[in-house]
């Protein structure tokens, strides 16, 4: 078992809804921890996490910011999260890197539907978490309601630590339910069943030490088998102090060898106007110095390092080295992508964990024409910060487009576009982004032997796969039929065969089998392989037809009481389905699923029919079936593989 690389060293993250305030506690940690003279405020657009132009402007944080300080001797390194939806996939990238998250909800708003999603995420990656319910001094703060819903909708019974006092007042306090003068009979209980020595001391009249039993909870809440709750108000300060004792007391310090080979994950990209490019990484196992090589391995190339680099509020250090465990800025990787291994593979990174889809996907265009290029090269650059963009570049087109979570992510993409590039551009004619699957069973043929030298014959059996399975691909050929390497270049070529069927979309829940080839032992090339691929895949898309998928949403809405029937209407007249209402104290909540293509724009039709008294919370629920009418049919971009002879020049580079 990896010991920990540096026990006076936590990697944490703050998670939450938007306007929860973990901002506000990210300041008052820095605050209390000395960083900084006084706490930052998010509406006064002094927050030291949120640096970009916009999110001081809108009060909120579009981006996940890093910073690093001291409590009781262990160094944390924070990561501050965006709360909004719309930024959900920065939250993906960032969950594969802290060893405990603080997941933070209102006790006035509650759990949220967004709070559901990051709780989810975090079960899946199996990590230490401690709630804590923020905005106790607020008039409507319901700490017994936060807990209840926490139960019900997390379906986790958390552990209280502490009793609130006074909630909704200016004068509220916070009292400990577990320290060495007091401690909770019933957390004891838990406790002394998860060990035999203590229970078996329990049962036998004599209650355990202090020590031993936190010693246990400690070991509980690291495996994740114990979940603890504390409440505080951020803006005042309150259980901020009890907050960072708890991630010093209870959070695990990072595992990881120095002294094994490099193995390190890019989580994040940043830019400083000297340096360039600075890529954030935690480093699992061994180190990196300045000017040393290092290794991309998704890339496949070597870059220098210039500077190993440390964040505080404001400021960084130029550390020179950076170990097992810790996390750290890079620069000199120009070529660096978020996502990348740097160095060698280890069983110590997690896997993505994956909060939302992008569903709807936008074309940007530059003001002025003779900004076209600008604009490309820096969507390339923000598509390298941000692999869920998906930025696609139609050169034939001369067109740019990009996947997005929402209206406020393309609100924020045009304000740094402006902001860091100088370039005024808008994004303009929004598209759900739909999908198809194959209607049928049928076969796709292609048999690419001239002009010589080619030679690539392929037969696929082409069927639908059930709904959510995306691709599957197998062959059936011996070596004797198609030389392997030539298989390979197949099977590689899929996914890039796939990206447009025959109504323009993304093709999914397919299974394509490899059924017939032949190879020729002079004219063929791997090469030749990759062309005719998506040749035999589009032929076979249509033999078989396809069925047009479209995205769904479930929703979830509380509204007054007499709106219970304008709103059941609203949801059928949008095909949209509901379960049967909850109705208690004049309020219902109702709850179903919607298709995004027509529900984009109701949550503001809502507020406004409601005069601001209903809400809504929506999260992806996944794809289903819908009529060509219903749907949108586009025309294929570039050139298809269905026209022959223009594809394989264009593949041959004969055709520009």
């Amino acid at each position: 078992m990896t010991s920990p690389a540096n026990p006076s060293l936590r990697n944490i993250a703050i998670l939450a809804h938007a306007d929860a305030g973990k901002t506000t506690i990210t300041e008052q940690f820095l605050y209390m921890s000395g960083q900084t003279r006084q706490p930052g405020n998010v509406d006064k657009g002094t927050a030291q996490t949120d640096f970009l132009p916009v999110e001081k402007e809108r009060g909120i944080s579009v981006s996940s910011s890093h910073t690093s300080f001291h409590w009781g001797g262990t160094r944390i390194n924070l990561i501050d999260t965006p709360g909004h939806v719309d930024f959900s996939a920065d939250v993906e990238r960032v969950l594969r890197v802290p060893d405990g998250v603080i997941l933070v909800i209102s006790a006035v708003e509650g759990v949220q539907a967004h709070t559901e999603t990051l709780w989810h995420a975090l079960r899946e990656r199996g990590i230490p978490v401690v709630f804590f319910v923020n905005k106790t001094d607020r008039v409507g703060a319901d700490t017994a309601g936060v807990i209840r819903a926490i139960q019900k909708e997390l379906n986790v019974h958390p552990v209280a630590l502490q009793e609130v006092v006074g909630e909704g007042e200016n004068g509220v306090s916070c009292l400990s339910h577990w320290d060495a003068d007091f401690q909770d009979p019933l957390l004891t209980e838990k406790i002394v069943e998860s060990d035999e020595t203590l229970l078996n001391s329990y049962l036998e009249g004599s209650t355990p030490a202090f020590e031993a039993l936190d010693r246990q909870l400690g070991s509980l809440i690291q495996s994740a088998a114990v979940y603890p709750l504390l409440f505080g108000s951020a803006k005042i300060g309150l259980g901020i102090q009890a907050l960072l004792d708890f991630v010093v007391r209870y959070f695990p310090a990072p595992k990881g060898e120095t002294d094994k080979p490099l193995s390190a994950l890019v989580y994040g990209i940043g830019h400083d106007k000297v340096m360039g490019k600075i890529a954030y990484v935690r480093v699992f196992n061994g180190s990196v110095a300045n000017r040393e090589i290092v290794f991309n391995a998704t890339r496949g190339i070597e870059e220098k390092v210039t500077q190993v680099r440390r964040l505080f509020p404001g400021r960084y250090e130029d550390t020179g080295l950076v170990e097992a465990g810790d996390l750290a800025g890079l620069c000199g990787l120009g070529s660096a992508c978020v996502g990348d291994l740097i160095g060698e593979p280890s069983d110590e990174i997690p896997d993505v964990v994956r909060l939302r889809t992008p569903l709807i996907m936008v074309r940007v265009k530059a003001n002025k024409e003779k900004d076209y290029p600008a604009l490309a090269a820096a969507m390339l650059e923000l598509s390298a910060e941000d692999p869920a963009l998906e930025f696609d570049w139609l050169r034939e087109e001369s067109e740019l487009q990009v996947k997005i979570m929402g209206w406020i992510q393309m609100e924020v993409l045009e304000r740094i576009l402006s902001d860091r590039f100088s370039i005024e551009a808008k994004f303009e004619n929004p598209t759900v982004i739909y999908k198809e699957t194959p209607a049928s069973a049928g076969e796709g043929f292609v048999q690419y032997w001239m002009p010589k030298p080619c030679w690539a014959i392929m037969k696929f059996h082409i069927e639908p796969g059930e709904r959510g399975s995306g691709v599957s691909y197998r062959s059936l050929l011996s070596v004797n039929d198609v030389q392997q390497k030539y298989q390979n270049e197949a099977e590689r070529t899929i996914g890039a065969a796939l990206k447009q069927g025959i109504k323009g979309w993304e093709v999914t829940d397919i299974r394509i089998t490899l059924i017939e080839g032949e190879d020729h032992p002079v004219h063929s090339r791997a090469g030749d392989f990759a062309v005719a691929t998506p040749m035999g895949i589009m032929n076979g898309l249509v033999n078989t037809g396809t069925i047009l998928l479209e995205p769904v949403i479930r929703y979830k809405i509380d509204a007054p009481e007499e709106l219970l029937g304008i709103i059941t209407s609203d949801i059928t007249q949008m095909r949209g389905n509901f379960d049967s209402p909850v109705i208690g104290s004049g309020r219902f909540t109702l709850t179903g699923e919607l298709p995004l293509a027509t529900s984009i724009d109701y949550p503001v039709k809502l507020s406004s029919r409601s005069g601001g008294k209903a809400r809504i919370s929506t999260s992806f629920s996944g794809y289903r079936e819908c009529t060509d009418e219903q749907g949108v049919i586009r025309p294929y971009r570039g050139i298809s593989p269905l026209d022959t002879a223009k594809y394989i020049l264009k593949a041959r580079k004969a055709l520009q």
